[in-house]
This record gives structure tokens, C-alpha cells and sequence, in this order.
């Protein structure tokens, strides 16, 4: 039988979305073996005062199969 377990994580970059998600994934990645997938639940960003958007931040939950 096969166990999956969800974890919730934020991923922050500079650069874009897709990229705050990798950020996300590759740090989860370091400590959680079997990952099997990533879903994106939120985009947020922060705005400096000329209005541009200087950081992207992604709510991701990550998936993985529990070893038994």
C-alpha cells in the first residue's frame, strides 16, 4: 500500500513565480525523498513603490510517498 503525504510550503524569488515554485520545490527537495508532484494554491508579490513588483512568492503544496 502506498502512502502519499502533503506538505505546504512557500516558495519566495526575485525573479518570477514559476521560479519562487522551483525555489519551493528544490529547497523541499533537500529533506523530503519521493516527491511526486506540486500544486500551486496562491500567487502573492510585493510592489516597491515605483509600483514594479520586487518579490513573487507562491504557496505550493508538495507531494510525496512515505516510505514504510
Amino acid at each position: 500500500m502506498t502512502v502519499i503525504k502533503v506538505v505546504e510550503l512557500v516558495g519566495q524569488s526575485d525573479k518570477s513565480w514559476e521560479d519562487a515554485v522551483q525555489v519551493a520545490v528544490k529547497e523541499a527537495a533537500k529533506t523530503i525523498r519521493h516527491i511526486s508532484g506540486v500544486e500551486v494554491l496562491n500567487w502573492t508579490g510585493g510592489v516597491n513603490d515605483a509600483g514594479e513588483i520586487e518579490e513573487y512568492k507562491a504557496n505550493v503544496q508538495v507531494a510525496f510517498r512515505v516510505e514504510s
